[in-house]
């Protein structure tokens, strides 16, 4: 709504009528009725500062001063005041809230984030904090960064990123979902998301998202996975559903995988079992058969 600015009393456009015989310029005499104090302090006597209005100020700020004193009001008070009058205002015109739309968000998400809007309905538009509201948004651990939309007359737009959900990190007798810069998801129920990985032991929630795009690569080894272990926080043991293990390098673990997959072409140790591979010397490959086959 466009604001409504208020001027002053215009000025007269018409000049005096030059009084006849008055010098042109140069030096001279100056007129009996010139100004004899500059320019700028010489502004003001063109205000109306007659007796009367110096009066009537005086009067009403004493006034004003009065039913501040009795009333224990404060200019915070007179603030809201005017502001309640504008919101007022603003919800006789129809600018009041009566949507609320929340984009982006999981059904997981959804009940905290609406309790985080924290708006009531029919309220003014104008007197909505955008920056309160992103604010509260971003409290709730599942939301990594919101933007909020006032849509007049009537709606207000919430739309939020979420973390993304990497794997469940299990840790002093935890299961914890994390996201891939290992930032544990407040409120997240790791139950609800029995297919994402696993990973177990100190180190592990910052570490993980090196290696498990290594491993997502790899359709038959990961639907194999049990979980991936972290190692005095240097290297990877990983740990199949049936048992085996196989141990990866602290370093170059997508060459060590390289090597377990040309190990599996060969002979199909994934399907046909065995007890471990250690993958951590590049030059010696050790597979230690299962129990059934030694």
């Amino acid at each position: 709504m466009p604001a409504v600015v208020r001027g002053g009393r215009r000025q007269s456009s018409k000049q005096p009528a030059k009084r006849p015989g008055a010098p042109k310029g140069g030096r001279g005499r100056a007129p009996r009725n010139a100004s004899a104090v500059p320019g700028k302090v010489a502004a003001i006597g063109r205000l109306d500062l007659s007796p009367r209005a110096v009066v009537i100020s005086i009067v009403a700020g004493a006034v004003l001063l009065a039913g501040v004193l009795a009333t224990g009001a404060r200019a915070e008070r007179i603030g809201a005041s005017i502001g309640g009058g504008l919101d007022g205002l603003a919800v006789g015109m129809g600018l009041k809230l009566e949507k609320v739309f929340i984009e982006g968000e999981s059904a997981e998400a959804s009940a905290a984030i609406q309790r985080a809007v924290q708006l009531q309905a029919d309220q003014a538009m104008t007197s909505i904090d955008l920056d309160a509201v992103r604010e509260r948004v971003e409290q709730v651990g599942w939301v990594k960064s919101a933007r909020i939309v006032r849509l007049l007359p009537n709606t207000l737009i919430v739309h939020v990123i979420e973390h993304d959900r990497l794997a469940i990190w299990q840790a002093g007798g935890r299961n914890m979902v994390i996201d891939s810069h290992g930032q544990v998801i407040r409120g997240a129920d790791a139950g609800r998301y029995p297919n994402l990985p696993l990973v177990v032991g100190k180190g592990a929630e910052q570490a993980a998202a090196e290696v498990l795009p290594l491993i997502a690569q790899r359709p038959r080894l990961m639907a194999r996975l049990e979980a991936l272990v972290r190692v005095d926080e240097r290297r990877w043991d990983l740990r199949l559903k049936d048992g085996s293990l196989i141990q990866l390098p602290a370093t170059d673990q997508d060459a060590a995988l390289i090597q377990l997959d040309a190990l599996d072409q060969r002979e199909r140790l994934l399907e046909l079992g065995f007890a471990r591979i250690d993958l951590r010397t590049p030059e010696e490959v050790a597979v230690r058969p299962s129990a059934g086959e030694a």
